[in-house]
C-alpha cells in the first residue's frame, strides 16, 4: 500500500507546508497528537520562524491561558519583564518549563529587538484561564476591561462601579474551589451575585462595542483589542461557572465545549488581526466533532478548528501531526494497516502529505485506527482524513 502513495508524500521542509493549500490560509493550525514532546515544539518553532521570515505572518497562538500569554506577548514585542518571568507567569498547563517554549520567546525577542510595531511578531494563548481540575475567576479580566472603560468613557455609562465588582466577586477562592469540578454544590457558579456579574460583565461588553469609534480614536488599536479579549474571557468563564453549578447529565459536554468555544471566539479575534500559526492539540483543531470518555459518559462537542472553519471557510487550514513511535512512552511500531503504519513504511523520517490527494489514492482500501498502550498519544482516526488538509508525520520521537 506504501508504494501507491509513494508519490504523494514528500520529505517535510517548512517551505511545503503552504503548498499544500489552495490559498494562503489566514489561521494556519498545526495540531499535534499528544502533549508535552519537545520535538513537536521544535518542528513548530521551525514552521514559525519560515512563515514570519518568507510569508508575512506575525502571530503564533499556542494552547495556553490567553490573559498569561500577555506577560510573554509584552516581554516579545516591547522587552517588558525578563525571559525567566515570561516562561514562569506566561504559560499555564506547565508549558513554561519547556525547552522549546523557551527558545521559541527568546528567538521573538531578538527578532523583535529594533524593529518598528508594525513588524514585530506577537504571542498569544488561545486557551481559557482553565485546567483541568477547574477555572479561574472571572475577577481579572472583569476588573480589567472595568479599568478601560472607566478611564474612556462617561461614568454614567458604565453599569457598576469597580468596587460593586469587587464585592460581588469576594476572593478568587470562591470560584477555585478544586472540589467543585466534581460536586456541582460546590461551585459559586449559580449563586445571586454570580448571576448578577454575568449581567454586569454583558453589560460591560455591549459598552465596549457601543463605544468603539471613541475608544479606537482615544487609545490604541492593540488596547481596544485586549479589552475586547477581557470581555471574551470574563463572559466565559462565568457562563463556564455557571455550568460547573449545574447537576444535569449534559453538565461535562456543556464544560468541554465551552472551552472549545471560548478558543474559537480567541481564534476569530486572531484571524481578523492578521495571518498567524495556531498549535495547539490535533482534538482542538480538527474539523470534526471531538470526543471522550469521563467517568464512562461518551462525550460529543464541536471543537474549535469546527468552529472557526465553519466561519472562515478555505481561510482556515488545519494540517494534523501523527506519530510513527514513542518508545520512551510505550508506544512502538504501528501496524502497518493503519495510518500511521502506512507513513512509518516510507523511508522519510519527516514527512507531509495533503489529506484530500491522499484518501483519494487509498480508494476502498481500509486502515483500521490504531490503538496507543500510553493514554496521552491520540493516533489519527484514518476514517477523519477530510477533516484536515494535511498530515504532518514524524517516524520516531526522541526524548526531550
Amino acid at each position: 500500500m506504501a508504494i501507491g502513495v509513494t508519490h504523494l508524500v514528500h520529505a517535510f521542509e517548512a517551505t511545503a507546508a503552504l503548498g499544500l493549500l489552495p490559498v494562503r490560509p489566514r489561521l494556519l493550525a498545526l495540531g499535534e497528537p499528544t502533549h508535552g514532546e519537545e520535538a513537536l515544539l521544535d518542528l513548530r518553532n521551525e514552521l514559525f520562524r519560515h512563515l514570519v521570515e518568507e510569508e508575512g505572518y506575525r502571530t503564533i497562538a499556542v494552547e495556553s491561558d490567553c490573559l498569561r500569554a500577555l506577560v510573554v506577548d509584552d516581554y516579545v514585542t516591547t522587552g517588558t519583564g525578563t525571559l525567566d518571568r515570561a516562561m514562569e507567569h506566561g504559560f499555564s498547563h506547565g508549558w513554561g518549563a519547556s525547552a522549546a517554549n523557551r527558545d521559541l520567546v527568546r528567538w521573538m525577542r531578538a527578532r523583535n529587538h529594533g524593529r518598528p510595531a508594525s513588524e514585530r511578531v506577537h504571542f498569544a494563548g488561545v486557551d481559557g484561564p482553565l485546567e483541568m481540575t477547574g477555572a479561574a475567576s472571572p475577577g481579572r479580566a472583569l476588573a480589567a476591561l472595568h479599568g478601560y472603560l472607566a478611564a474612556r468613557v462617561e461614568a454614567d455609562l458604565l453599569p457598576c462601579t469597580g468596587g460593586e465588582l469587587a464585592s460581588l466577586l469576594g476572593p478568587d477562592e470562591r470560584w477555585t474551589e478544586p472540589a467543585a469540578m466534581t460536586d456541582p454544590a460546590r461551585s459559586v457558579g449559580r449563586s445571586a451575585e454570580a448571576v448578577r456579574l454575568q449581567v454586569l460583565a454583558d453589560d460591560l461588553v455591549a459598552l465596549l462595542a457601543e463605544q468603539t469609534p471613541h475608544l479606537l480614536a482615544a487609545t490604541s488599536r492593540e488596547d481596544w483589542d485586549r479589552a475586547r479579549l477581557y470581555g471574551r474571557t470574563a463572559t466565559g468563564l462565568l457562563r463556564y461557572h455557571h455550568w460547573m453549578a449545574d447537576t444535569s447529565p449534559a453538565r461535562m459536554t456543556r464544560l468541554v465545549g465551552l472551552r472549545d468555544r471560548m478558543m474559537a471566539r480567541n481564534l476569530l479575534a486572531l484571524a481578523a488581526r492578521g495571518p498567524a500559526l495556531v498549535h495547539a492539540h490535533n482534538s482542538h483543531l480538527q474539523r470534526e466533532k471531538s470526543s471522550m470518555n469521563m467517568g464512562g459518559r461518551p462525550l460529543e462537542w464541536w471543537s474549535a478548528g469546527a468552529l472557526v472553519s465553519a466561519r472562515l471557510g478555505e481561510e482556515y487550514a488545519f494540517l494534523a501531526t501523527a506519530l510513527g513511535t514513542i518508545r520512551h512512552r510505550g508506544v512502538d511500531t504501528p501496524p502497518p494497516d493503519t495510518l500511521e503504519g502506512l507513513l512509518y513504511a516510507l523511508p522519510e523520517e519527516r514527512c507531509l502529505a495533503g489529506t484530500p490527494r491522499l484518501a483519494a489514492a487509498l480508494g476502498p482500501a481500509r486502515l483500521r485506527p490504531r490503538s496507543s498502550p500510553w493514554f496521552g498519544y491520540a493516533p489519527l482516526d484514518p476514517e477523519g482524513l477530510s477533516g484536515a488538509d494535511g498530515i504532518l508525520f514524524l517516524k520516531d520521537v526522541l526524548p526531550g
